[in-house]
């Protein structure tokens, strides 16, 4: 699935209201940006998972505070009643990612489609 696609899928899940579907589809997306990013700086061995994903780009030492902040909100556990324990809009972030990642669309590579 591409990026456009995912991210898709978070929209409309939030206009059905399946909030929690939304976040996991932005998340999705979120790691594929990271995926798109990390192939750009040379690293081969990516995971498919979008945890590992953002969790490899959060520890890069380092790291852009602004970056760790933006990956943190990905890697947040939802409450007991299925909510992020802040007001964040990860479909937001992860458009807001992808521009601090600078990357951009006619560059993509792989199956991400950024």
């Amino acid at each position: 699935m591409s990026f456009e696609k995912e991210l898709a899928h978070a929209r409309s899940s939030r206009l059905e209201g399946n909030e929690g579907r939304a976040r996991v589809c932005a998340r999705r997306a979120a790691g594929m940006a990271v995926g798109e990013f990390l192939a750009r700086q040379g690293f081969n061995r990516i995971s498919n998972s979008a945890y590992d994903r953002l969790d490899f780009l959060r520890n890069i030492p380092d790291q852009d505070p602004a970056i760790i902040t933006l990956v943190d909100h990905f890697l947040m556990q939802v409450t007991s009643e299925h909510t992020l324990p802040v007001n964040i809009d990860l479909i937001s972030e992860v458009l807001r990612l992808v521009q601090v990642l600078d990357l951009d669309k006619s560059e993509s590579q792989g199956d991400t489609h950024i």
